[in-house]
């Protein structure tokens, strides 16, 4: 357990006054453990440690992205998912690419019409159907994606570091069985 992270004995006397300016977040978590704990018996207080963990991480490493990287260089996270797709698998038709990103259909056209009035992005009719079409990259999106990526993938590094490459493969691992447990439950998500 990280040593920076517990200090609990019975939530230090069962948190008798609570001052948010006091919490951080991993306080926050074993308050949410005390009082979820009191207030019903029988609840999986793990899983909601693990969950909570988990969106805390994913938000604060996208966070990080977006701000270090991508905002300065005129990007959004969102902006840079899309084109990632679209460089990665070529010209995509857009609901495809809505659920390789996972963003919605709506999202993905909202961000098109940016990305395509700033030459990133360009709409290419479909081959098979002329009603339909693909998004594809423009040279300058193609150099754009490519030069940020590589300070994307310096910050990713950042991230990384702080796991040698055994604690990655797992993680990578248990991430994985975390999701594709989903096909057990009633998963509602974009896939």
């Amino acid at each position: 357990m990280n040593s920076e992270r517990r200090t609990s004995d019975a939530y230090q006397a069962a948190t008798p006054d609570i001052n948010a300016n006091d919490l951080d977040f991993w306080s926050f978590i074993d308050l949410a453990n005390y009082r979820l704990s009191e207030e019903f018996a029988s609840t999986d207080q793990q899983a909601t440690e693990l969950l909570l963990t988990l969106n805390r991480a994913a938000n604060v490493i996208t966070y990080d992205l977006e701000a270090s990287v991508h905002r300065p260089l005129g990007l959004s996270w969102s902006t840079f998912r899309l084109m990632f797709v679209i460089w990665l698998i070529g010209p995509v038709e857009p609901k495809n690419a809505a659920r390789l990103t996972g963003m919605s259909r709506a999202a993905v056209s909202n961000l098109t019409k940016t990305l395509e009035s700033d030459g990133l992005v360009r709409r290419a009719a479909a081959e098979n159907d002329g009603r339909s079409f693909r998004l594809a990259l423009t040279d300058d999106g193609r150099e754009k994606i490519r030069s940020v990526y590589v300070d994307h993938n310096s910050r990713e590094h950042v991230w990384a570091d702080g796991l040698n490459e055994s604690e990655r493969q797992l993680l990578v691992r248990l991430l994985d069985k975390l999701i594709s447990n989903h096909k057990l439950v009633d998963v509602r998500g974009r896939n």
